[in-house]
């Protein structure tokens, strides 16, 4: 389980230049110390972006600024000036936009910034095949139970009590877990993904792969990268998921040892107001996958023959190992 930002070197690729992936924490049987690339690497690849691994003000390199006015809060929106003049962004990650800027006292779910919480980080070499098309992209709705059952009255197709979301074929299943441990249940409608949530609780992302190559996976928050904070697009570093491996992303990431909690909330105290007064995209988690260089998910077969096999590489031959009483 890790992090994966990746960058070009047109010519070499080692692991210092090429493409590196860092793990989001807690997970299973994995080590974690690393580094942020130089001053001299862009994280992103547009040259010149301003993403991971790039020099910042923040006290860890290349991390959103975790740090905010009184009240522990990140900055206040911009001013109705600022948002006139400001460039619209051309993010391939977000969903269409709206000429006007919605309101955020509208009802309705989206996340907060929430507490911090240990999650350390490591890096790991990673090359996309493609570095801008990802071979498939989900999306997983989520709101109140009521804006919920808005949304799916003009679906067609229903199929309920989904805890786990296919993306790209089922190579990769998505899910939300909320703070006991439990996954939300939703449902799948007209093609579409939905999830309900509770405001003021707590949920990770999960991301399991059951295929048999490596793949990095780009995660965005109601239209905002987990890792930078800022807009999302495919130009931005992912988390890296091993073969058959699963990845469970905490909050916002503002360090390498730290996130910020994703919490259910007002779409008024969401971070996307909060921070960048923009709500637009609220509630919506996105997710792109890219696969390996020299890979193809052409190769992987179907993830249910994968199941199998694993299903029976872990058969036990002596599952009794010990003496038990009588009746």
């Amino acid at each position: 389980m890790k992090l994966s930002h990746t960058w070009f070197a047109p010519l070499a690729l080692t692991l210092s230049a090429a493409a590196i992936g860092c793990a989001a924490g807690p997970s299973k049987g994995m080590s974690y110390p690393s580094e942020p690339p130089s001053d001299a690497e862009s994280s992103d690849y547009s040259a010149g972006a301003d993403g991971y691994g790039q020099p910042g003000s923040s006290a860890q390199q290349g991390y959103p600024q975790p740090a905010s006015p009184a009240g522990g809060l990140p900055p206040a929106p911009p001013s109705a000036e600022a948002k006139a003049t400001a460039p619209r962004s051309d993010d391939a990650f977000d969903l269409d936009r709206a000429e006007e800027e919605p309101s955020p006292h509208r009802p309705g779910l989206a996340t907060q910034w929430g507490e911090r919480r240990s999650s350390r980080v490591s890096t790991a070499p990673f090359v996309r095949a493609e570095r801008l098309n990802p071979f498939a992209i989900g999306k997983l709705f989520y709101n109140d139970p009521d804006g919920i059952a808005a949304m799916s009255d003009t679906r067609g197709s229903f199929r309920d009590q989904v805890r786990r979301f296919e993306v790209g074929s089922g190579h990769v299943e998505m899910g939300l877990r909320d703070g006991s441990g439990r996954f939300l249940t939703g449902f799948v409608a007209g093609g579409d993904n939905f999830v309900t949530g509770i405001a003021g609780h707590r949920y990770t992302i999960v991301l399991k792969n059951h295929s048999p190559g490596r793949i990095e996976a780009v995660v965005s928050v109601d239209g905002l990268d987990v890792i930078d904070g800022k807009d999302a697009a495919f130009t931005k570093r992912g988390y890296l998921l091993d073969p058959f491996g699963e990845l469970e992303i905490d909050g916002f990431r503002t360090s390498h040892q730290e996130v910020a909690a994703f919490r259910f909330g007002s779409v008024e105290s969401s971070y996307a107001n909060r921070k960048h007064g923009n709500t637009r995209n609220v509630g919506v988690i996105g997710v792109a996958l890219f696969h390996e260089r020299g890979d193809s998910p052409h190769n992987w077969g179907s993830p249910h023959d994968h199941s199998e096999v694993i299903r029976r590489q872990g058969a036990d031959p002596f599952p009794n190992r010990f003496a038990t009483p009588p009746n």
